[in-house]
């Protein structure tokens, strides 16, 4: 059993949300804990350009170390780990646990994201791909990137049609591929699709080789060549934490969170991906905030954070009477 004294807030998860929560929580003077499993999304990106404040664009590793370095300069403590187990006692108190053992905490900020679905194809591969602007995951973060170029978009259904058709006003020449079999489309869908003159192939799909500046995708119409590919297979949140500790969840997937980011458990906050919303830096940054400032409050409102006086060492004390003297 955990023995020390709780910490007033465990964030579970290291990336934009999570560090801008304790970059406020820590200048709150609150004892605060970062565990991260090192999987942001954020830290797939090669280069960001529509994050404000860098004209010039800005790595997502090198955000986040950033980020982290600004949290620990405020006293936040952040350690590498995966956190497997939550609960919550009569007490209203959280026990996590982890690799250091089982901590407790006063309340705890979830901001653990999201996976995307990856298509068929060598992980070595995939990785080398996306460093290289060749398998992109966010249109509204990178379409810009692939104006007027060739694009292929890899799903089907709501998620794969909405994409294709999103991409489409950055360039003309946008490809749907069906992930398995054949597309499987409404009347209405096909109709969005040969409105926008999206070009619509059977699958299934896999990419299978990077050739200078394009990729390659096998489809059951041969190879197909683009300069990028966008996979629309859908995602997995991750909300089992929340979910032991009885959680809602919504029927995307997302905690149900009021908007100042409460999840339906007394004490328990969520933030970023793992939210319903925008699935962006800037807006996983307004939520950590947000979350943060409501976990100030309401620890406050339980128990006042008043600031205990600091003494004032005689040395000080005497220069500080002699310059109100002289004034």
């Amino acid at each position: 059993m955990a023995t020390d004294a709780p910490y007033d807030c465990l964030i579970v998860g290291g990336g934009p949300a999570g560090l801008t929560a304790a970059i406020y929580l820590a200048r709150f003077h609150l004892d605060i804990h970062v565990v991260d499993a090192g999987n942001s999304r954020a830290s797939w990106i090669p280069c960001s350009h529509n994050h404000a404040g860098y004209p010039d664009g800005i790595n997502g590793k090198e955000l986040l170390r950033l980020m982290r370095e600004q949290a620990q300069k405020y006293g936040a403590k952040i350690e590498t780990a995966r956190v497997h187990r939550l609960d919550k006692d009569e007490d209203g108190l959280f026990t996590a646990e982890w690799g250091a053992g089982p901590q407790r905490a006063r309340t705890v900020l979830l901001c653990t994201g999201l996976t995307n679905r990856r298509p068929p194809m060598d992980p070595e591969l995939h990785d080398d791909a996306m460093a290289h602007g060749l398998i992109r995951y966010c249109p509204i973060c990178d379409g810009y990137e692939i104006t007027d170029k060739k694009v292929g978009v890899i799903g089907s259904g709501k998620g794969g049609v909405g994409e294709a058709i999103f991409l489409r006003s950055y360039t003309a020449d946008v490809t749907l591929i069906a992930p398995d079999s054949a597309l499987e489309l409404s009347p209405e869908e096909r109709a969005k699709l040969d409105a926008a003159g999206v070009k619509c192939v059977d699958g299934p799909a896999e990419a299978v080789g990077v050739t200078g500046s394009c990729i390659t995708v096998d489809t059951a119409h041969g190879l197909l060549t683009f300069d990028s590919v966008y996979p629309a297979l859908g995602s997995d949140t991750h909300t089992q934490l929340g979910e032991m500790v009885g959680a809602k969840v919504a029927e995307d997937g997302c905690f149900v969170c009021d908007d100042k980011m409460r999840t339906t458990v007394e004490g328990l906050y969520a933030a970023g991906d793992v939210v319903h919303g925008l699935d962006q830096i800037s807006h996983a940054m307004g939520e950590g905030g947000q979350a943060a400032t409501t976990i100030r409050n309401d620890l406050a409102a339980k128990s006042p954070l008043w600031r205990e006086p600091v003494e004032v060492p005689a040395a000080n004390e005497t220069e500080r009477q002699t310059m109100q003297v002289g004034e």
